[in-house]
């Protein structure tokens, strides 16, 4: 998935779902917390993958993602391709209002607005996409 889609959670605390990325997202997908202050939505297939490598960890290791289980949400969108985002998810991103949704290969990604642009103000220059690059070889 990519690209970058500004929404807003309406006063039911819905999402909508970008239409670009509704293909490849699905009508249902999971919802649990980023690695940073956002939150990841995963494909059905995106989150089997996930799930059946933990369960190949050891009972100890698999224990450090008791909290991003916890977490996790089954989304399923109604005929406006919106879904409920917890308020518990919401706290964790910092999102009151205005979100940014983006494509992050075979998943996407809700930023509040305001993260989101701290992270493009800090990340995206022309510096650190060459050094990107260089560490995948290309």
């Amino acid at each position: 998935m990519t690209g970058t889609y500004e929404h807003s959670i309406d006063n039911a605390g819905r999402l909508i779902v970008p239409a670009k990325l509704r293909e490849r997202l699905g009508a249902k997908f999971y919802l649990s917390v980023g690695v940073k202050e956002n939150l990841t939505l995963y494909p059905m297939e995106t989150w089997d993958r996930l799930r059946a490598k933990v369960s190949e960890l050891s009972t100890t290791d698999a224990a450090a993602l008791d909290l991003f289980f916890a977490y996790a949400q089954l989304c399923e969108v109604d005929k406006q391709w919106r879904f409920q985002v917890p308020g518990y998810l919401k706290d964790y991103a910092k999102i009151e209002r205005d979100v940014v949704i983006t494509g992050n290969n075979d998943r996407a990604q809700v930023w509040s607005a305001e993260t989101w642009r701290a992270k493009t103000r800090q990340e995206l220059n022309p510096e650190t996409i060459a050094n990107l690059m260089k560490n995948l070889g290309i």
